[in-house]
């Protein structure tokens, strides 16, 4: 089996380092980048064409949330993990609008990474424990008459006009969608809603047609940033 292509930023040699130890004994990954810094982004990615990144918030120079922004421009199938201390609202909003599809602390467990770098390739989201629930908690929100912080970063209002059915989407394709950004497998979605993972497949290819995506990760994200997914929105 190919192993997945991994590239990494992170500008603290010894957490660096320890990285890439960890994945050289994970055979189903291979590192074929560690940068320091975000200044040559855009030529790594065009010229390693990695699978999945670990992106590093604070970095000298190009921040890892701009960094982000770059990394999808140049390749759109790339899956971008944010790998940070962290938890703050805004900037976990930040990384997300500018297209990163996992969020994790840098506390989490060497299992923990490892598969969350396996999960984001095959169309996860993943995300720490603590970051997912002020996801979940900004996106389920009810009866809230302002913005909060994260939503005016995110430039969406919960309650506003801007919600599924401004993309199209039929109730089955919203419940799917909304399954796909809690992290539900194609089975587990079939399991839950008692229909074929064919079906599941077809729903899928349905949405990504009708927000215009390729991937997944790339639903997920702008299910995110459009606020689109979950409950009592």
């Amino acid at each position: 089996m190919t192993p997945l292509r991994l590239v990494i930023f992170e500008d603290n040699g010894d957490f660096r380092e320890s990285l890439l130890h960890l994945f050289r004994f994970t055979p189903d990954v291979e590192v074929i980048g560690a940068y320091p810094d975000c200044s040559e982004v855009r030529r790594a990615i065009a010229q390693l064409k990695p699978e999945v990144v670990l992106m590093d918030i604070d970095m000298p120079g190009m921040n890892g949330i701009e960094a982000t922004a770059v990394v999808k421009e140049v390749s759109p199938s790339t899956q971008v993990v944010m790998l940070t201390v962290s938890e703050e609202e805004d900037r976990i909003f930040q990384a997300l609008r500018n297209g990163a599809t996992g969020y994790l602390l840098k506390k989490s467990g060497p299992d923990e990474l490892v598969d969350s770098v396996r999960l984001v390739h095959k169309g996860g989201s993943p995300m720490s424990p603590a970051i997912a629930r002020k996801v979940l908690q900004f996106f389920h929100l009810n009866n809230i008459s302002a913005p909060s912080a994260a939503a005016t970063v995110a430039n969406r209002t919960i309650g506003s006009d801007d919600d599924g059915l401004s993309t199209g989407l039929t109730p089955r394709e919203q419940e799917i969608l909304e399954a796909l950004v809690d992290g539900l497998s194609y089975k587990m979605i079939a399991a839950k809603h008692f229909i074929s993972t064919d079906t599941v497949k077809n729903h899928i290819q349905g949405i990504y047609r009708k927000l215009h995506v390729n991937s997944k990760g790339e639903a997920i994200s702008y299910a995110l940033k459009r606020g689109i997914a979950g409950n009592n929105r």
